[in-house]
C-alpha cells in the first residue's frame, strides 16, 4: 500500500444535479509513498452557461472558458494520469459521478476504486462539529486559499490526506474502505457506517434526518438495511442530493408490510418531509351527501373533497363513486334524476335504473318517496363496518393490529400472544391513536382487496340476509371492497 498511488481530485462545474452537471475546471495531484509527484489542472469549457450563483462561488464565468479546452480534449490526459490510482476527494461520490458523467456523455467507462476523505476523517478524526473542508482545515490547521477553486481545493486535500495517512499507518481503515464489500465511498458523507451497520434486518419504517434532526424522507420496507442502503447505491440526482443532506438514520419497526405503509403515511403527513413526493397533497375524493330541494324532496349527489368526513360514503374516483350511487339508487326505487344520475330532464330515462316509482312524474308523495331516501342513508350508516387486521408482530410473541372502528381507521397497536382479546375495548390499552385520511383508507383498502378476510377479526356480526336486495345491499355499502 505505500508504494499506491492516490490521485487527489477536486472538479468545479456549472451546478444543476449530476445528470446536467458539466466540468468548468479540473485539478488532480498524483501522491506516491505520502508526497506529491505530480499535478495536472486546467479549465474546461463546459459547452453551457455558467449560471451567475456558481461564478458568485468560484469566480469562473463564461468569459474564462471560452477558449479553454472541452472535455473530450482533456478526457485521454485525466484517463492516462488516473489509470493506476486510486480515486480520492472529499465528498468523493460527487466529484466521481460528475467526472464518470463527462465520460459516459462520450461513450466510454471510467471506473476507480475510491476513498472519501469526509468519512476518512469522521473515522481517524472523530467528534468534530463538521466535517466540510473549509471548517475542517480550519479546525486542524490546515492552510486552504483559493477555496472553491479546484486547485486550491486540492492543494487543501492534499494535506488533509497526508495527516489521515499519518494516522492510518498501517492502512487497516483505508483497507476497510476500499473493501469491496464495504461500499464505505457510496454512503453519505455525513452518515457514521455505525447507523448504518445497526439497522435491522425487519419490516418497519426508516426516516432521513438533516443536521438539525428534521425528516427529511420517510419510508417504509419489508427490510429496513437493505432498503436504506438502496438508496445510496441508486445514481439518480435526487437520491444523491438525500444522501448528501441525510446526517442521521432513525427507524421504527412494525412486524408487518401493512402497519409500515400506515405508519409511513402518518410521519409523511405530520413532518412534510423535504424528499418525498407521494402523499404530501391530500387527494380528491368523492362522497354521498344529502340535501332538501325546493319541493321538499331529500336529493342524493356526490360531493367532491379533498377532507375525509365520512369514511363508508368516500371513494377514490369519479367512476366508482357514480356506480356506487347507481347501486343505491336501483337497490332502494329511488329516481336517478333525484340522484343527481340524469340532469335537465322532467322525467328520469336512465339506461339500467327502470324502478323508479314515479317521484319525477310526480306520481308518488314526497313523503313516501323521502322515506326510501331516509333508509338508504341510515343503511349507509349501519354499514359501517368495524374490525382488526391482525399480523406478525416485532417479536415471535407479539401481535400486530391495525383498527377500523365503524369505517374509521383509528390506528394501530401491538399485544402479546397470551392477552385474551374478545372484544373491541380489550384493543384499548394497546392502540395507538392515529388520525384517518385518504391514505390511510387507501392503503387499508389496497390490503383488503389483495388479501380478503384473512387475518380479519370483526367486531359486529355480518348480516347475512336471505334477500336477494338485502345481499344486494351489503355488496353496496361495503366501502372497503373486499
Amino acid at each position: 500500500m505505500h508504494s499506491q498511488l492516490f490521485a487527489i481530485i477536486d472538479v468545479e462545474t456549472t451546478g444543476g444535479g449530476i445528470s446536467g452537471n458539466r466540468i468548468t475546471e479540473i485539478c488532480i495531484a498524483l501522491l506516491k509513498d505520502g508526497e506529491e509527484v505530480a499535478k495536472y489542472t486546467t479549465l474546461v469549457n463546459p459547452e453551457r452557461e455558467i449560471p451567475p450563483y456558481i461564478t458568485a462561488l468560484t469566480g469562473i464565468d463564461n468569459e474564462m472558458v471560452a477558449d479553454a479546452p472541452r472535455f473530450f480534449e482533456v478526457a485521454e490526459k485525466i484517463e492516462e494520469f488516473t489509470k493506476d490510482a486510486i480515486f480520492v476527494a472529499h465528498n468523493v461520490s460527487f466529484d466521481y459521478n460528475v467526472i464518470r458523467g463527462e465520460f459516459r456523455l462520450l461513450g466510454q467507462h471510467y471506473n476507480r476504486k475510491k476513498l472519501c476523505t469526509v468519512r476518512l476523517s469522521r473515522k481517524l478524526i472523530p467528534g468534530l462539529l463538521s466535517y466540510s473542508l473549509g471548517r475542517l482545515c480550519d479546525t486542524i490547521n490546515i492552510p486552504h486559499g483559493n477555496r472553491h477553486r479546484a486547485e486550491g481545493d486540492v492543494d487543501a486535500t492534499v494535506i488533509l490526506f497526508q495527516r489521515l495517512l499519518s494516522l492510518d499507518e498501517d492502512f487497516s481503515t483505508i483497507n476497510s474502505f476500499l473493501n469491496a464489500r464495504s461500499k464505505q465511498a457510496t454512503l453519505p458523507p455525513h452518515l457514521p457506517a455505525e447507523q448504518i451497520n445497526e439497522l435491522p434486518e425487519e419490516p418497519g419504517i426508516y426516516l432521513f434526518k438533516n443536521q438539525k434532526h428534521q425528516v427529511i424522507y420517510a419510508g417504509k420496507a419489508k427490510n429496513i438495511k437493505k432498503r436504506v442502503l438502496s438508496h445510496f447505491y441508486d445514481k439518480k440526482t435526487k437520491e444523491y442530493h438525500l444522501g448528501q443532506e441525510t446526517h442521521f438514520i432513525d427507524y421504527e419497526l412494525t412486524g408487518n408490510e401493512l402497519l409500515a405503509l400506515l405508519v409511513e403515511s402518518e410521519h409523511i403527513r405530520k413532518h412534510y418531509p423535504k424528499f418525498n413526493r407521494a402523499q404530501k397533497w391530500p387527494a380528491t375524493t368523492y362522497q354521498i351527501i344529502s340535501y332538501t330541494n325546493q319541493r321538499g324532496i331529500i336529493q342524493l349527489a356526490l360531493g367532491k373533497t379533498k377532507a375525509l368526513h365520512d369514511s363508508v360514503s368516500t371513494f377514490y374516483n369519479k367512476t366508482e363513486a357514480i356506480e356506487k350511487l347507481e347501486a343505491l339508487c336501483e337497490a332502494f326505487k329511488l329516481c336517478p334524476r333525484f340522484c343527481t344520475l340524469q340532469s335537465n330532464v322532467e322525467k328520469c330515462s336512465h339506461y339500467r335504473i327502470k324502478n323508479c316509482e314515479g317521484i319525477c312524474e310526480e306520481t308518488e308523495t314526497v313523503e313516501s318517496y323521502n322515506l326510501k331516501v331516509e333508509a338508504a342513508i341510515q343503511a349507509l350508516k349501519e354499514n359501517k363496518p368495524t374490525f382488526a387486521i391482525q399480523g406478525k408482530g416485532r417479536t415471535q410473541d407479539e401481535i400486530a393490529f391495525a383498527l377500523v372502528v365503524e369505517g374509521q381507521y383509528k390506528g394501530f397497536g401491538f399485544f402479546d400472544r397470551s392477552e385474551a382479546i374478545c372484544n373491541i375495548e380489550d384493543y384499548e390499552p394497546f392502540l395507538k391513536l392515529q388520525p384517518a385520511s385518504y391514505h390511510t383508507h387507501a392503503i387499508i383498502r389496497s390490503h383488503l382487496k389483495k388479501h380478503g378476510e384473512r387475518n380479519l377479526v370483526y367486531f359486529e356480526p355480518l348480516r347475512l340476509s336471505a334477500s336477494p336486495l338485502e345481499k344486494r345491499r351489503e355488496d353496496i355499502f361495503s366501502d372497503w371492497n373486499m
